[in-house]
């Protein structure tokens, strides 16, 4: 029986300077590829608009839902992403664009570095969850005995507000380091054979060195994404796979290959 050599090593690409008119020109970019393959773009954004729609229709909320929420979507989320970049390498390199081959690559991502990423996101996901829960049950006291579902009042009173304000505050700084640690290392993951380590810290000095310009790229993202769920998550339909294609394009820019 012959044995598959296993794949080398790539060598980590080097990090550049990423400026404001770099993520106008990914985004645009982007909208130029979704325009280009708007079937691909369409459906692995379903996969995110579907699951919000069933969420909000069953009742997300509960203890079930948010550790099913938890435990699945963070590990699908990311085989859907590899979809898109997928189709920008593609665009970008002037391959076709067969249906097959792309949902082939996205399989075979099973067996690679993309898993262990969505692990660490179903791991950060599950902290976060539990951190809001105990930032709820500090502020609200015995109010948590009131069905929060219902009685909305009691988001309104002092108590309330100051645990609204903390939970926004803490869920932005824990959004953005998750930011940092995935913007550019799922598609590194795609394109080299890195570990999935090295493609996140890689990231992360990424994101440190160009702190201003990436603070600004994910406020974009979080203001895009705030729009595209109006109404109904129909605008995800567009936002999802444009974004999706422009963080393709926008690692590119980041990163570079070592001389």
């Amino acid at each position: 029986m012959v044995e598959t050599a296993a794949p080398q090593a790539s060598p980590l690409p080097q990090i550049g300077k990423v400026t404001v008119e770099e993520l106008y020109l990914s985004l645009r970019a982007g909208w130029w590829d979704f325009r280009r393959a708007p079937a691909f773009g369409l459906f692995f954004s379903a996969v995110y608009v579907v699951t919000g729609l069933v969420l909000v229709m069953l009742g997300a909320g509960t203890v079930a839902w948010t550790l099913m929420l938890s435990l699945g979507f963070p590990l699908v989320g990311p085989f859907a992403a590899v979809g898109l970049y997928e189709v920008s390498r593609r665009l970008e390199d002037g391959e076709p664009l067969v249906w097959g081959e792309i949902l082939g690559v996205v399989v075979r991502e099973k067996d690679r570095q993309i898993p262990w990423a969505g692990a660490i996101i179903v791991i950060y996901f599950l902290f976060w969850s539990f951190l809001a829960h105990m930032i709820f049950a500090l502020f609200m006291g015995l109010s948590v005995m009131t069905n929060a579902t219902s009685s909305y009042e009691i988001y309104l009173t002092s108590n309330g507000m100051t645990m609204i304000a903390v939970e926004v505050l803490v869920g932005a700084v824990f959004a953005f380091v998750l930011f940092g640690l995935t913007v550019v290392s799922l598609p590194l993951l795609l394109e080299k054979e890195v570990d999935f380590i090295s493609a996140m810290l890689l990231s992360f000095s990424m994101v440190r060195r160009n702190l201003p310009v990436m603070l600004v790229w994910a406020f974009l993202i979080a203001a895009l994404l705030f729009l595209g769920m109006l109404p109904y998550f129909l605008g995800l339909f567009v936002i999802l796979p444009v974004l999706g294609h422009a963080t393709w394009h926008l690692y590119r820019r980041a990163l570079y290959e070592p001389v």
